[in-house]
């Protein structure tokens, strides 16, 4: 049985342990090379690239959390080692800033600030995937065609030869080497074909690894040809070799201490590290996505390993490490499961550079460049392409911004251009509509311009909060909630309040303030504008304007855009009294509450639930309370779809049965024998075998119907309210709530439209 270890949420077990081995055997190949041409493209000694992969292998593999970033010497650092090389004067200098970059690193990693790559939108992300995967292809051109004056590892687009990416592609098709020409088409094509195979498939082997295994053989035969088809030691990995054991500890350099008195060495070590830890971040960022089983690095814990890893190179004579791309997608493209793979690349380069380097020297470039060729290939998706075209220019301009600035540039370089294309679409895309924006209408006639601020307010948003401030008109009011806000910059605050003390007071623009309280003492809650029912707003009210309000907050309530009110202010200002603008009868129904319906607050209406919303002398002692003592202004009688109650009595009626009969309910009858008298017995008879949607559609007219009746019956029943409509201080009016819309019809009969309303009147 196959024991299966965890460790960090990943499985361990024989099955992962040799997909691991065959994968670092993978990346070994391809990483040997990539480290010596690095240090080449650095003037670096040749070694050191060798040191850092080897520490980026097995030291930073322990301790990194990432299974599936390779870290070694990276190609986008080669400007910067160089340039530091030459300014401090000498390797040893050089080492000593290394060693002060990975205490850099460290520090960062305690100071938990590997949330650094968060801050980089997915679109510059994508872009270096998609760059580094034509630069791939583009600097393997050359070494495809036998043209290998430049060092493999180098990924500039500017060469230490003096030439470029694009004119050492032209020189090389006029420098074809025939057998490294033939070594890469097999090559290639093995790569391509290998897995479509099953019964090649099922062997297990990496295909890479026949790739370096049959690009060695072809060598070896084609040098017996010899002429053209022979290959120089130019074309073939080229790593140093120790005859003695003495002489291998020879390549070791370390850092001249004597230098920590020179400023220079404290500003390269604090470059190295912050470039290098910008680069890690980014890179593990990007890997991260090509993981198959998206599993994600911790920041934090990357860093603390890439300083740990600089230290010890620093240490011993290496160059700057970092995580690495290309190795990385190697990794991932050969099968990769555990970081496993990763430290076993290490070793196996410590142990070949020992034992074997006269063998790895055999390997020709064109099989390593067939190789990335392929992955590069796999980098660059003309998917993805399609894909950030159809996001918009906002995603899709940032994203090509950054294939080619990288391309044509460096990998830094690439990414803060691609960084500051996107940040501008966001200043852009802040400055037209960062906040949320709601024109609110009160039932006072007041309008608040509600501005609902964003959990995090930053600096960007300051000028278009500034411009939408200033644009309120004379006479105006606005609403600044921060209700759901955790940060507001101090810049925003000092606006905030400039606002509100001096620009709104001058030009007549009263401010409101929601949820400051208790985040930001510079500025306390306040309510400037009455949002409740209260004796002046009563008073005012006409009929007409009580069902204006209703009709507004059903639409508010439809679309989703309720008023904000502050429920604790609300309870405080309505405890001392109630000034209701109506009274509401509908039904007991749990989907049919009227003050969520009509967007209302505490204390704007009375409200009376019964089953059916049918009357009785109690419901219209209330309802003559509520005008006559109270002030309401208007009934409303609500019916709605699908009532439970309508629909049981057009059953009972159907069916010739009584309530209590039909379910135990004995007091139900009274309810449901006033709901008869709006049921017509002998046009029901006609749905007593039809199908439900049609009963469905006869129980919604019988409850408009009822509707009507209890409008009748309230007139005929309460002199006084019947006095209040003739006398034009209230009216009655009907209304059918539809559940399944949202949406709530209002209509009256003749008999009470003495009150004009801009409402269908229809005959009872």
């Amino acid at each position: 049985m196959t024991r299966t270890r965890y460790t960090n949420g990943q499985r361990y077990s024989f099955l992962t342990l040799t997909e691991d081995l065959s994968a670092g055997l993978v990346v070994f190949l391809v990483a040997l090379p990539l480290s010596v041409g690095i240090a080449l493209a650095s003037n670096a000694p040749l070694f050191s690239g060798i040191l850092s992969g080897i520490v980026g292998g097995i030291v930073v593999g322990l301790i990194s959390g990432s299974h599936t970033s390779v870290s070694g010497p990276a190609a986008g650092l080669t400007a910067v080692v160089a340039a530091q090389i030459s300014v401090l004067g000498s390797f040893e200098a050089f080492l000593m800033a290394v060693v002060l970059a990975g205490f850099v690193q460290i520090i960062m990693s305690i100071a938990r600030m590997g949330y650094i790559a968060v801050f980089f939108p997915s679109s510059v992300i994508k872009g270096l995937l998609a760059a580094i995967g034509i630069i791939l292809i583009l600097k393997q051109i050359p070494h495809i065609l036998g043209h290998d004056l430049d060092p493999i590892g180098d990924k500039s687009f500017f060469q230490p030869d003096n030439k470029n990416t694009i004119t050492e592609i032209f020189d090389a098709f006029l420098d074809i080497h025939p057998g490294a020409l033939l070594i890469s088409v097999v090559s290639i094509s093995i790569l391509v074909w290998w897995d479509k195979f099953t019964y090649l498939k099922k062997l297990h082997l990496p295909s890479p690894l026949i790739v370096v295994i049959i690009g060695v053989l072809i060598s070896y035969m084609l040098q017996g040809i010899g002429g053209p088809w022979s290959f120089e030691p130019g074309h073939l990995v080229q790593i140093p070799i120790a005859e003695t054991t003495l002489e291998f500890f020879s390549f070791l350099k370390f850092p001249n201490f004597s230098t920590l008195k020179d400023v220079d060495v404290y500003t390269a070590a604090l470059t190295i590290g912050l470039v290098a830890s910008l680069e890690s971040l980014l890179n593990i960022e990007a890997v991260d996505k090509l993981d198959p089983i998206q599993r994600m690095s911790p920041p934090n814990r990357e860093l603390f390993a890439q300083g740990v890893g600089n230290v010890i190179v620093g240490m011993i004579g290496g160059i700057p490490l970092t995580s690495v791309i290309v190795r990385s997608s190697v990794n991932i493209n050969a099968g990769v499961k555990t970081k496993v793979s990763t430290i076993w690349h290490g070793i196996l380069m410590l142990g070949c550079v020992l034992l074997i380097p006269t063998w790895l020297n055999k390997i020709p470039f064109a099989a390593l460049a067939a190789i990335l060729l392929v992955t590069g290939w796999k980098l660059v998706s003309a998917k993805l392409m399609v894909q950030m075209w159809q996001e918009g220019k906002n995603q899709f301009l940032p994203f090509i911004s950054t294939i080619i600035a990288i391309v044509f540039t460096d990998l830094l370089i690439g990414i803060i251009i691609g960084l500051c294309v996107s940040l501008g679409f966001i200043l852009h895309s802040n400055v037209r509509s960062p906040i949320k924006k709601i024109m609110e209408k009160h039932a006072t006639g007041d309008q608040v311009l509600h501005i609902e601020l964003p959990n995090q307010v930053g600096f960007f948003y300051r000028a278009a909060l500034e411009s939408t401030l200033r644009s309120i008109p004379t006479g105006g009011h606005v609403l600044l909630d921060a209700g759901t806000t955790d940060y507001i910059d101090p810049d925003i605050l000092d606006l905030i309040v400039d606002f509100q003390n001096t620009i709104a007071p001058a030009h007549g623009v009263g401010v409101s303030l929601k949820g400051f309280r208790n985040k930001y003492p510079r500025l306390e809650d306040q309510i400037q504008y009455v949002d409740f029912s209260n004796r002046e707003m009563q008073n005012a009210l006409t009929p007409q304007r009580v069902l204006d309000i209703f009709l507004e907050g059903n639409e508010r309530f439809r679309n989703g855009t309720p008023l904000a009110r502050d429920l604790s202010r609300l309870l405080n200002a309505t405890s001392t009294g109630q000034f209701p603008m109506a009274v509401i009868l509908s039904c007991i129904d749990s989907r049919t509450p009227a003050e969520i319906i009509f967007d209302l607050g505490l204390g704007d209406v009375f409200s009376v639930r019964i089953a059916g919303n049918v009357i009785s002398r109690k419901v219209i002692g209330s309802m003559e309370y509520s005008c006559a003592v109270a002030g309401a202004k208007l009934i409303m009688v609500m019916g709605h779809t699908s009532c439970g109650a309508i629909r049981a009595a057009v059953d009972l009626v159907c069916s010739e049965k009584s309530a209590s009969e039909a379910t135990g309910c004995t007091n139900l009858d009274s309810l449901i024998n006033e709901i008869k008298h709006s049921v017509n017995k002998n046009i029901c008879k006609n749905f007593v075998s039809s199908k439900s949607s049609q009963m469905e559609i006869y129980a919604n007219e019988v409850g408009y119907r009822n509707v009507l009746r209890t409008i009748k019956l309230i007139r005929e029943r309460s002199q006084m309210l019947d006095s209040l409509v003739k006398e034009g201080k209230i009216a009655i009016v009907g209304s059918m709530y539809d559940i399944s819309a949202g949406e709530v019809s209002f209509f009256q009969s003749k008999e009470s439209s003495t009150v004009p309303l801009s409402l269908c009147t229809i005959d009872i």
